[in-house]
């Protein structure tokens, strides 16, 4: 079942497929439940909550591909679509700005987007200097990660695209 929130657009039509592509090549699929590198257990592509609200958890029961494809739906317009909304409201015009956001939002959480000079520049509309914001949250532990470094210039090219 594919949740549609009645203030958004299902992620299908306000995000590019690119943008979606991208969320579910770097998110990876799991089909069985796992810890994900901050502990937390994690199904399908990166999520933590069922529709119902329960989080995953490492007894879980495996899920079909096409499962983890109406998580990932659910889980863009519950909670990601919304947040770079919120904070960025200019992207409603901007779908694939919109979806680079929802990409860095999957990946680092809306608290990092919120206080950061990338969403001061994007509601500025301050559109180059936005997409190279993205390329500054490429490390970890004070390390440029490659993972991090190829997905961060993935969704740059999206932003401008």
């Amino acid at each position: 079942m594919l949740f549609r929130s009645p203030s958004y657009q299902s992620a299908k039509s306000m995000i590019s497929q690119e943008a979606v592509d991208l969320i579910k090549h770097f998110e990876g699929l799991r089909l069985t439940p796992y810890l994900c590198s901050a502990g937390v257990p994690t199904i399908g592509y990166g999520s933590t909550f069922y529709e119902d609200g329960r989080k995953v958890s490492l007894q879980d029961p495996p899920i079909t591909k096409e499962r983890a494809e109406d998580l990932l739906q659910f889980t863009l317009n519950r909670q990601f679509i919304p947040a770079a909304l919120r904070q960025c409201p200019v992207l409603v015009a901007h779908e694939k700005k919109l979806g680079a956001i929802v990409s860095f939002v999957y990946n680092l959480g809306a608290g990092r987007l919120q206080s950061s000079t990338l969403r001061r520049k994007i509601n500025a509309e301050q559109w180059s200097e936005a997409a190279d914001q993205l390329l500054l949250w490429n490390k970890g532990g004070g390390k440029v990660l490659k993972g991090l470094d190829l997905r961060r210039k993935a969704e740059r090219a999206i932003f401008l695209g």
